[in-house]
């Protein structure tokens, strides 16, 4: 018996080594593997990521959800049918292409994209009444939920837009805060249900409708808590006579919808607030990445210009470098871009010489005050020494 689980473990550890030398043979030749449609490659996900391709497919998604709202009119839908049919083949066919395109040009990592998952689930969805109408026939019963659920469809929109895209991932980051809100409140509700349910769901005299038992107290509770109607069950409850329902009503509104309620708006709040920052900062950097590449370019073309005019200097045979930087100043204009790499022409050390220079204009009027301040003091003296003379000399005449 010990012998026969030795050879099944044996085997199992054998087939588990085989199996981990195979993939990783495969990954291997996976990543050795090079394209040979790179150029091609390069195209596709040029026009993928062209302003003009995400304005074609925001507005065929517009379109999308427009002839959708259409469709939901019975007597547009009859008069309009043909239409309808032409234009669900058209959306079909794009979101297919949009789908083949990205998966064409990065087959891998396409799949590591949340939005992109959410793509062919958005994809898989379309095709579902199809399919249906195939296999079930026209007159399946849940047919109906089928087609309801291509309102989905406008989900694509998330992944062209990345306002959206950032308030997703705020709902993502308080997802742990607000489930720590939602149980507390859950817990609120469970202890207030079974106290209203021991209140006022007694068979003799109380309100079986609304706290007759707990699924209906959890009910009643949650239309309190969005103080949607509260005054006509607390009307209920007064018709009856039955104490403390007054205070339980404040009570629990209070607690409820000004406690929790705002707690989940304001989580709510500061996360988006976060996520908005840090989405401005992104889009900083990408400014700013931009600005270098286009500096590079220049630079570039710059270079290019001037391997140009050392090369026409040899096969024209020119006197010096300086004669074709002359002749190439001519034709520069005022709008032609230059860039500097100097330090004296970079931004900051512009800033530290302007601060500099404010710096050194706010001590020359100091002490232009200052030598105002001498000079009404000296002129004073000298107003005062005449008076002084003429004192003194006085003095000695009638001392005489």
């Amino acid at each position: 018996m010990s012998q026969h689980f030795y050879h099944q473990d044996h085997a199992r550890v054998l087939s588990d080594s085989l199996f981990e030398n195979a993939s990783h043979m495969f990954y291997e030749k996976l990543w050795k593997f090079q394209r040979k449609d790179t150029q091609f490659q390069a195209f596709v996900k040029k026009v993928i990521m062209s302003h003009l391709f995400k304005i074609i497919m925001i507005s065929a998604i517009s379109m999308n959800a427009f002839f959708m709202v259409l469709w939901t009119d019975y007597k547009t839908r009859y008069n309009l049918f043909r239409l309808f049919e032409v234009s669900e083949l058209i959306f079909v066919s794009i979101y297919s292409s949009e789908f083949c395109m990205k998966l064409y040009v990065d087959p891998v990592n396409y799949w590591k994209d949340g939005y992109n998952l959410l793509d062919v689930v958005i994809i898989i969805i379309i095709f579902i009444p199809y399919s249906l109408r195939k296999i079930k026939g026209k007159h399946y019963p849940y047919l109906n939920i089928a087609d309801g659920v291509q309102s989905l469809r406008i989900l694509k929109l998330i992944t062209y837009s990345r306002g959206i895209r950032t308030l997703i991932t705020a709902m993502g980051q308080t997802a742990y805060t607000v489930a720590s809100v939602l149980i507390l409140f859950f817990i609120l509700m469970y202890i207030f249900a079974i106290l209203g349910f021991c209140l006022f769901g007694l068979p003799e005299g109380g309100d079986m409708s609304n706290w007759g038992n707990l699924a209906l107290a959890f009910f009643t509770l949650f239309s309190l808590a969005t103080v949607d109607g509260w005054t006509d069950l607390q009307e209920q409850l007064d018709a009856r006579n039955l104490i403390l329902s007054r205070s339980f009503t404040i009570i629990f509104i209070l607690l409820a919808s000004f406690v929790f309620l705002s707690m989940f708006v304001g989580v709510m709040i500061i996360h988006t607030e976060d996520s908005i920052k840090k989405f401005e900062q992104e889009l900083m950097l990408e400014r700013r990445m931009n600005l270098m590449e286009e500096k590079q370019v220049i630079l570039k073309r710059q270079q290019e210009e001037v391997g140009k005019l050392m090369q026409a200097q040899k096969d024209l045979d020119h006197k010096s470098f300086t004669e074709l930087v002359e002749k190439f100043k001519k034709t520069l204009r005022h709008t032609d871009p230059m860039v500097l790499d100097d330090f004296g022409t970079s931004l900051p050390f512009i800033d530290i010489y302007l601060s500099t220079l404010d710096n050194q204009d706010a001590t020359i009027y100091k002490l232009q005050e200052l030598y105002y301040e001498i000079v009404h003091v000296l002129s004073l003296m000298l107003e005062d020494l005449p008076q002084k003379k003429q004192s003194q000399s006085s003095e000695k005449v009638d001392e005489k």
